[in-house]
């Protein structure tokens, strides 16, 4: 996958946190990278060379990734079916 391609997966997945460079993802939408960890409420930051992935846990934690390494990126997000008839 190219650059372009990767930054607009993750842009539909968060939304611009104003006043700063940074994306949190989108509420209910969980991200995964080279099916690694899951990431959920976490904050982007998609630089020139790498993106860096914020969590608060018990600890900040902060993985970075380079472009060229991101093989795959999953999104998830809560399926609302319940009351449609559909199952």
């Amino acid at each position: 996958m190219n650059k372009d391609t990767l930054e607009k997966i993750f842009e539909y997945a968060s939304m611009p946190v104003h006043g700063t460079l940074s994306r949190k993802l989108r509420k209910g939408v969980t991200l995964q990278v080279n099916e690694g960890r899951i990431y959920e409420g976490a904050v982007l930051f998609l630089g020139d060379g790498f993106i860096r992935v914020s969590e608060q846990r018990e600890d900040s934690v902060n993985t970075y990734y380079g472009w060229e390494n991101i093989q795959s990126i999953r999104t998830i997000g809560k399926n609302d079916l319940q009351g449609t008839g559909t199952s």
